[in-house]
């Protein structure tokens, strides 16, 4: 049976390829060849991926992107259709379902709406429902830095504590739009945001937001 982070990543994987290696992301700074090494080095070089989180080991990280950047495109595209090699923890199903699903989600998206082209893409509600859950558990750790208290909510009512704060804003949306919302998207991100008028503008511009 598919999962959804296995169908994401074909879906990623096949983006990456329509729109070539020098088109614009969403990720500051980055085309679609630096988004695919960027992809390819968190599955791939765990000794240098731990750069994401771990502030001595940023450097290390940015040497080893930027050799999987220089790799013909077409190589990098086949390493992400093609996943983690067996001794990496992501080739585990379950692993690869709780960790990739959010992740090409939201790096697809990086790429769409980077296009000034780009229209809604329609879930269906199995996913939805997945992409809502994953967001409850992360919630706290994506809106840590929240400049102003921060509650998430869906359309039928459903919410989730961002970050505790005062005053505090809520972002109503679906769970997809949320997610693009607190990981740093929110130029891009479909919701609607109620509150103080200021808390809002320094919400809607902080860089804060995401891991």
């Amino acid at each position: 049976m598919s999962t959804h982070a296995k169908r994401e990543r074909l879906l990623l994987a096949d983006l990456l390829e329509a729109e070539g290696p020098e088109a614009p992301t969403l990720c500051e700074g980055w085309k679609t060849r630096d988004l695919a090494a960027h992809v390819v080095v968190r599955e791939r070089r765990a000794d240098a991926a731990g750069g994401l989180l771990i502030k001595q080991l940023a450097a290390r990280l940015e040497r080893v992107q930027a050799e999987f950047a220089a790799k013909p495109y077409e190589e990098l595209i086949q390493l992400i259709r093609t996943g983690p090699p067996r001794f990496s923890p992501f080739s585990l199903k379950q692993i690869d379902e709780l960790s990739n699903a959010v992740e090409f989600y939201v790096h697809t998206e990086d790429v769409r709406r980077a296009q000034p082209d780009w229209t809604p893409r329609e879930l269906d509600p199995v996913f939805s429902n997945t992409l809502w859950s994953r967001l409850e558990r992360s919630a706290r750790l994506v809106g840590r830095k929240a400049p102003v208290g921060l509650v998430l909510r869906r359309p039928d009512g459903q919410t989730a504590v961002a970050h505790r704060g005062a005053p505090v804003v809520t972002a109503t949306g679906e769970p997809s739009e949320l997610l693009m919302f607190v990981y740093g998207r929110q130029e891009v991100a479909d919701v609607e945001l109620d509150g103080d008028k200021l808390a809002i503008a320094k919400l809607h511009d902080s860089k804060q937001l995401g891991l």
